[in-house]
């Protein structure tokens, strides 16, 4: 015979408490535009397995030097044959992907050397990637999502007053997404002050090529902790990993490692949003967020 069930006090108790288990799901974002072979960006958008791509790099600008796009033989920017990839970006968007101009990288020749140097920079941007309007758009007349700072250079200065000037273009309408890759060790020689304006709305922590922070013989999980409860961010803060051997120096961590080891506690930060892989073409190589996307 069936039994009737009763409310019972204790039920919505219960619920929160399974709802408290449940972990959260995250997001992918991943770095294109650094080797040929990693294909268009297009079929990166359409693979379903990223949130954010970052279109990597603009490695010139700043210190009076005329800004210049690198993207490793996908194109030719002095040849300005780097607009075809605005079909590309308009793509990707309508597929629900942020697209970002990420700026600096390890190499590349960039700095900025006074709040006017900014300024103009900010400017730059805003008119030639943005929502802005510039007869030499280098990549078409696509408007990004934001800019990402990838700054590697170990020279802050100024860098806070550009996220500041850039944040500001978000009152003429489309949000500009900002977003920041320091290197795990904290404060990051390059981002510190520009972290500190809490201006970002995503951080990827660059969890490779150092050693003290790095899985497993570093304090990965410290620091972790210490990037997650010292900046402030609008959104959330990803694990930066590599996405096979090849991508970095050091710091590779394996999907099951990473899926049963790091992420379970990497999760637990509630400001958790997801991991940023290096890059696009290790990823296609090695098929690393297919592999761990369903555990993200």
């Amino acid at each position: 015979m069936a039994c009737k069930l009763g409310w019972s006090p204790l039920l919505p108790i219960l619920l929160l408490a399974g709802m408290a288990g449940i972990s959260r799901a995250g997001n992918i974002a991943v770095y294109w535009g650094q080797n040929v072979g990693e294909g268009p960006l297009a079929d990166a958008c359409n693979s379903g397995l990223y949130t954010y791509v970052m279109i990597s790099f603009l490695s010139t600008f700043g210190n009076g030097q005329t800004p210049a796009i690198n993207l490793a033989g996908h194109c030719d920017p002095p040849s300005n044959n780097c607009n075809v990839f605005s079909s590309d970006i308009t793509t990707c968007q309508s597929n629900g992907v942020k697209v970002l101009l990420s700026l600096g990288g390890a190499g590349g020749s960039y700095s900025l050397s006074s709040t006017e140097d900014a300024q103009s920079v900010a400017t730059y941007l805003w008119d030639n990637f943005l929502g802005g309007s510039s007869a030499s758009r280098p990549l078409g007349d696509a408007v990004l999502d934001g800019i990402d700072f990838d700054i590697e250079n170990g020279n802050p200065a100024h860098f806070d007053e550009l996220a500041t000037f850039l944040s500001q273009y978000s009152a003429q309408g489309k949000k500009v997404y900002l977003t920041a890759a320091p290197q795990c060790p904290y404060p990051d020689v390059s981002l510190g002050p520009a972290l500190q304006t809490g201006l970002f709305d995503d951080v990827w922590v660059q969890f490779y090529n150092n050693p003290q922070c790095e899985y497993p013989g570093g304090d990965l999980q410290g620091a972790w902790n210490t990037w997650t409860s010292s900046v402030k961010v609008s959104g959330s803060f990803y694990l930066g990993v590599p996405a096979s051997t090849a991508a970095a120096g050091s710091g590779y961590i394996s999907p099951a490692d990473l899926t049963s080891t790091v992420l379970p506690g990497v999760k637990t930060a509630g400001n958790y949003g997801g991991i940023m892989v290096w890059d696009r073409n290790n990823d296609v190589q090695n098929s690393y967020s297919s592999q761990v996307k369903d555990s993200v």
